[in-house]
């Protein structure tokens, strides 16, 4: 497995990380056997970036994951967890930010976590469930900075949802050593990529986060499951999710997917995920990439993916060709 320099934190990170969310399913909702036996897989293959949050499935997926550790003992992994703030959490950030974490590492069984991103939607006001880019810098940054020199948290990082601008305030200002970016098909402006597309832009994002030396999760990299190019779910998947950039709606994501499918019938991947997954990986300020799974075949089809390398030069025009035709 291809590891890459994860920013400045002196960390080398799987380029494919094991994503523990909802959506998919596998450790909210997964059979226990099915659960350890991918998280096994995964160490095989030399994955080490584990990725989850308190919101996944209320908890659940931390108590699976931190289990299956305990149990199979790996050396050198890399444990990412999250908080979210609620608004009257505000008041005092401190204190919010350690009863998360002091809860993740109970349910984790662990005495502290690598990297611990802030969950929340970032914008230029705040308001509402959102915070704004001010609050992140003011109050979350000394947080985040106060459990690390606990030695709660080797890290700190961000989830780089909410207005491009307030995303662009955060990470210049330094104050993180991870940053989870959406970086997919739908939606690649991130690498400053923007072919007449709908949806957010970005605006370079990635050129932001090298800038600053932070490190790079791919998130949203199947769009939610939607750039599988159907509507279909798995029974223990999550809900379609909320577009996150791309679209007004998940139908749309679906449809807009769909119109990329000549990658496949053109023989540049074998399925429209893998050309997802594979896109994903081809830009260099990404450390790794998480891909949802509802199966432990959905998550070796990545893994072959990922082993098939970046997409070529040639699929990538062609690429190009097919999202300026989504118009």
């Amino acid at each position: 497995m291809e590891t890459r320099a994860f920013g400045r934190t002196g960390l080398k990170t799987s380029i494919l990380g094991f994503g523990c969310g909802a959506v998919g399913g596998l450790m909210v909702r997964g059979a226990p056997a099915d659960q350890e036996r991918t998280v096994a897989e995964a160490l095989d293959a030399g994955i080490n970036y584990f990725d989850t949050a308190p919101l996944y499935g209320n908890g659940q997926s931390e108590t699976n994951l931190g289990c299956i550790l305990k149990a199979l003992k790996p050396a050198g992994v890399i444990v990412g967890t999250k908080v979210r703030l609620r608004p009257q959490d505000l008041t005092d950030v401190r204190a919010a930010v350690a009863a998360s974490l002091d809860a993740s590492l109970a349910r984790l069984g662990l005495d502290r976590v690598d990297i611990l991103h802030l969950h929340n939607v970032i914008t230029t006001e705040g308001g509402g469930e959102s915070i704004s880019a001010r609050q992140v810098v003011d109050d979350v940054v000394p947080a985040f900075d106060a459990l690390r020199q606990a030695g709660k948290i080797r890290f700190t990082g961000v989830t780089a949802v909410g207005d491009t601008a307030a995303l662009h305030q955060v990470v210049d200002a330094g104050g993180f050593g991870s940053a989870q970016v959406v970086y997919n098909m739908l939606n690649p402006s991130a690498s400053g990529a923007r072919p007449g597309l709908p949806g957010q832009d970005y605006a370079a994002l990635l050129d932001r986060t090298r800038a600053a030396g932070t490190g790079v999760v791919g998130i949203r990299v199947l769009a939610g499951g939607a750039l599988s190019g159907s509507a279909d779910r798995h029974p223990i998947a999550g809900a379609p999710p909320a577009p996150i950039g791309s679209a007004a709606s998940y139908a749309l994501d679906v449809e807009h997917a769909r119109r990329m499918l000549p990658l496949v019938e053109e023989g540049y991947a074998e399925s429209l995920a893998e050309a997802a997954v594979r896109f994903a990986i081809g830009h260099p300020a990404i450390g790794t990439i998480l891909v949802g799974m509802a199966t432990p075949d959905q998550f070796r089809q990545s893994l072959a993916a990922v082993r098939k390398g970046p997409l070529p030069d040639a699929a990538l025009k062609r690429l190009a060709e097919l999202q300026a035709d989504r118009m």
